[in-house]
């Protein structure tokens, strides 16, 4: 097992893992982190420290072997595994999410979706019906959830995440503008839209492309 890694290099890991399914589909049998590198715009240098902290898998002389380098760090990932999701919110982003194909075969698999609203109550996306937010303990009481995605306006999300975390929700998947504050144990990924096209309008300001 690793160690302590910091975010930043867990942060690159789905980088790695998508740039390796492509060499796969490419039919690239290895190659060496200055080629993965240049590929990726990182430096041999910090393709090879963050790999190294979950242990390597290169040899010298012959770099990284592409299928298992990338069955490693989908390994690291927890890729390789069914992770089922439920989405709170029947909105636009939710029903974008719901709609999505990318996600299960990344082995994220949407299973429910609910919402208060009663004209959406009932109504279909995709393969799922939306149901009804009164009855989303009873579901979690009676199937494995492993991910809540959150897509609430902000002044319900940390009742609606307080509440799904009392009744065993450990991941959250966070689309409201809002930084919540979950019990200890749980784990937690923001998405704020508004707050990445500031960032691009910065970097669009300032001429910088990363």
């Amino acid at each position: 097992m690793a160690g302590y890694v910091s975010d930043a290099v867990i942060r690159r890991l789905p980088g790695y893992y998508r740039h390796l399914q492509e060499l796969e589909r490419e039919g690239a049998q290895q190659i060496s982190s200055q080629e993965l590198g240049a590929r990726m715009n990182l430096t041999a240098s910090q393709i090879r420290q963050d790999i190294n902290c979950f242990g390597g898998f290169g040899r010298q002389g012959y770099g990284y072997s592409v299928p298992e380098l990338r069955e490693n760090i989908g390994r690291i990932l927890g890729i390789d595994r069914i992770h089922s999701m439920l989405i709170v919110g029947a909105g636009n982003i939710g029903r974008a999410i719901a709609n999505s194909n990318s996600f299960e075969a990344s082995g994220f698999q949407t299973t429910a979706i609910f919402d208060v609203d009663p004209q959406k109550i009932g109504t279909r996306i995709g393969d799922l019906t939306v149901m009804d937010m009164a009855d989303i303990h009873d579901y979690i009481a009676d199937n494995k959830v492993d991910i809540c995605v959150l897509a609430v306006p902000a002044n319900i999300a940390q009742a609606v995440a307080q509440e799904l975390s009392s009744y065993g929700i450990e991941a959250f998947w966070n689309f409201a503008p809002v930084d919540l504050k979950l019990p200890e144990g749980c784990v937690l990924m923001n998405v704020h839209l508004e707050e990445g096209l500031q960032v691009l309008s910065y970097r669009m300001l300032n001429k910088r492309p990363r």
